[in-house]
């Protein structure tokens, strides 16, 4: 398994950026980044809530969005960072859009799936390979997620 860079830890940042945008609209706090070159070709977190959209994850946002800037379907030459493993839906995606790396934060033991309950991208009857780089800014990723969460039920209990 590769090692992460500086510059794995620099993308990751500003997918945790977005990941808090996320979080102050009310979304789980997920953020996703795609680059080409050192060049970003889209940032993107979470939607789902206020699209009422079950495929406005942060990862497919951010495919679309490079998808349409860069005027192909196809992203080769690419890395994915999110701050959180991706799910079945997100992981297909990725590998349908033919992007060659992933860099995740934390894992996601009730959805994950590059590694937590599935392994998608180590399937050898796939047509596409990922390289999956894992635990980068883990702790931060799942902080965010964590003090998310314990606000959503704090709010809950004061409604009762």
């Amino acid at each position: 398994m590769s090692l992460a860079t500086d510059k794995d830890r620099e993308y990751m940042r500003l997918a945790l950026e977005q990941a808090r945008k996320a979080s102050a609209q009310g979304e789980v706090p997920i953020g996703a980044v795609l680059v080409r070159d050192d060049q970003v070709l889209a940032q993107a977190h979470n939607f789902r809530e206020l699209w009422q959209d079950p495929t406005a994850h942060a990862e497919v946002v951010a495919i679309r969005e490079a998808a349409t800037q860069s005027g192909s379907w196809r992203l080769t030459g690419t890395t994915l960072y999110v701050t959180l493993e991706p799910c079945a839906m997100c992981i297909g995606a990725i590998i349908l859009a033919r992007i060659p790396r992933l860099v995740f934060g934390a894992m996601d033991p009730k959805a994950g799936a590059c590694g937590s309950i599935l392994d998608l991208p180590t399937e050898q009857r796939l047509n596409h390979r990922v390289e999956v780089i894992g635990g980068v800014l883990e702790q931060e990723s799942q902080e965010l997620l964590q003090t998310f969460f314990k606000g959503l039920r704090e709010s809950a209990g004061k409604q009762v």
